[in-house]
């Protein structure tokens, strides 16, 4: 008869448990996804039933029905094992457990949104075919999204690791559709005023239709945002992910689609001033799109804008740095191509209109990146100390001085390249202005850009190492002297950052009279005078210049004697 054995539990740290949560959550996702996918289907046939496209998709009801019953039931199994588990804390913590809660919530929440309003522009547009599909994965993945949710918000059984991911995506993606449906609708809009102020005739679908689809999508996204960040309290997140979620989205997005916007609308406001070459209404075209883009943009850079005001000072920060950024890459787009254009019009006097469309191009970009930048940057105000200690303005620099440089070096190479092919080939024709006005653009924008932002980092860097303390090179000293040690103690203490000690000298007064015979009456002089003790002053602080120890002994006298002792080495 043999004994029994006992299994010992994995040991702590072991990577049994993370290899089993890997394993049975991906296959949890995979699942869950199988099934989405077949009950969808299902009900898509059930909504389209007596359609041709629907009764004649045999192998489309077989996978449904496969997808179906077998997954749907591995997938129950799997997850009744998943969530009895989850009474243990250390399950509940984990990563798997949180990552999947995460990555299902985010796929049914994109794919249910963009199904429901895709069903829901289409009934708009009149279309009778095709919205069922639509419907029937939107009605899917919202239970599926609803359930995950449900799981996400449950008291005892919650993820406790990134617990606040899925409110951020949500916000993200509701502020993304949202901000894009009410561009496009407010473009549609603003295009059938121009037509009609233009008198030319549009074809295709009522403009009614495509304003309210586009409305459509626009509502559905708002209320999106709203719901995970007003009524979930994604606004009052503070952690990194909602703080970079903010900066990236509500602020760079948002100062993109601002800028280019407005650098669109003054391009073709300057090109029906300066440049009718071409029909109005074709100069009108991107006016409505762009009014639309800048419009909206702005509404959104100013709300996230005021949000980030009330956040940490790293999070203003970055906002301020990637406004400067935005602003600065258009200044330079515009400062190159005003050279580009400049010198073809130098070269070629009766230059053509595309050269002064180009031109207009670069100072629409110049007049809206300038000011932006000009205004977030600041360049005449010094920095706030606190604003001068951060990384993320010395990683700003050094970001925009490396890859203008590197743009730089590469242009150069283009120049060089233009000129040595213009030297040796007389065949091909072309000046050689007009062989390198591109890249002399380029450089000239990326040269500034460069030299500029090198020269503030290394005003920082001087600025920063004058406000630094000075660097303890000795942590404690002692000094032997006689007479007033105050004036000895205060360049030590100077020069080497040390706490010092004073030790008197027993025959501080025989041996400075005798040594520097300034005996008087019989009476010996206490100390130094104060002119041998500036001096002696002086020669202590050339002394201590670079000793670096542990401890230091200092003994001072006879007269104008120094000795340095270094007592123990760091």
């Amino acid at each position: 008869m043999t004994a029994a054995q006992t299994v010992p539990a994995p040991a702590a740290g072991s990577a049994q448990p993370t290899v089993r949560r890997l394993i049975v959550y991906t296959l949890l996702f995979a699942l869950v996804v199988v099934t989405a996918i077949g009950l969808s289907g299902l009900l898509g046939r059930l909504l389209g039933a007596g359609t041709v496209l629907v009764a004649g998709d045999v192998a489309g009801l077989a996978r449904s029905l496969a997808f179906t019953l077998i997954g749907g039931p591995m997938a129950a199994a799997l997850w009744w094992f998943v969530w009895r588990r989850l009474d243990d804390a250390i399950e509940r913590s984990s990563a798997g457990w949180g990552l999947y809660l995460t990555g299902m919530y985010a796929v049914s929440l994109i794919t249910s949104a963009t199904a429901l309003l895709s069903a829901l522009a289409a009934v708009i547009g009149g279309e009778r075919l095709g919205w069922q599909l639509s419907l029937s994965n939107g009605v899917v993945w919202a239970a599926v999204l609803a359930w995950h949710r449900w799981m996400w918000r449950h008291p005892r059984k919650s993820p406790l690791l990134i617990p606040d991911v899925p409110t951020v995506v949500g916000a993200a993606f509701g502020l993304i559709i949202g901000a894009g449906g009410s561009i496009t609708a407010l473009a549609n809009l603003l295009d059938t005023a121009i037509q009609g102020f233009t008198a030319s005739a549009s074809l295709g679908d009522p403009w009614w239709k495509l304003v309210l689809q586009a409305l459509a999508w626009g509502l559905g996204g708002v209320a999106i945002w709203w719901w995970h960040w007003i009524h979930d309290g994604g606004r009052r997140l503070t952690t990194d992910f909602a703080d970079v979620a903010l900066v990236v989205i509500g602020i760079l997005g948002a100062v993109l689609l601002t800028v280019g916007g407005f650098g669109s609308v003054l391009f073709v406001l300057l090109r029906l001033a300066f440049d009718r070459t071409d029909p109005v209404s074709e100069i009108l075209e991107p006016l409505g799109a762009a009014i639309a883009a800048g419009a909206v943009g702005s509404l959104v850079w100013a709300y996230h804008r005021a949000v980030s005001a009330g956040r940490i000072g790293t999070t203003l920060q970055a906002a301020k740095l990637v406004t400067s950024g935005v602003g600065l890459a258009a200044a330079a787009t515009g400062i190159g191509i005003v050279v580009n254009s400049a010198l073809s019009i130098a070269a070629t006097p009766l230059a053509g209109d595309g050269i002064r469309t180009l031109l207009l191009g670069g100072i629409s970009a110049l007049a809206v990146g300038g000011p932006l930048w000009w205004l977030t940057w600041k360049p005449g105000v010094p920095p706030e100390p606190t604003e001068l200690g951060r990384r993320g303005r010395r990683v700003y620099l050094i970001a925009v001085f490396g890859l203008s440089a590197i743009v730089a070096v590469i242009t150069l190479l283009v120049i060089g390249y233009r000129v040595f092919e213009f030297l040796l080939d007389d065949v091909s024709g072309g000046s050689l202005v007009d062989r390198t006005r591109a890249p002399l653009g380029l450089l000239v924008a990326t040269g500034l850009a460069a030299g500029y932002h090198f020269a503030v980092w290394r005003h920082d860097r001087s600025l920063t190492a004058a406000a630094a303390p000075r660097k303890r090179t000795v942590r404690k000293l002692i000094l032997v002297a006689a007479g007033d040690p105050e004036p000895l103690v205060r360049v030590a203490a100077e020069v080497t950052g040390a706490a010092v000690t004073v030790w008197k000298k027993a025959d501080a007064g025989t041996s400075d009279a005798v040594a520097s015979g300034t005996a008087s009456s019989g009476t010996a002089s206490s100390g130094p005078t104060e002119e041998a003790a500036g001096g002696l002053s002086e020669q202590l602080a050339r002394a201590l210049e670079g000793v670096a120890a542990d401890r230091v002994l200092v003994i001072t006298g006879p007269g104008s004697r120094i000795e340095v002792i270094p007592l123990g080495l760091d």
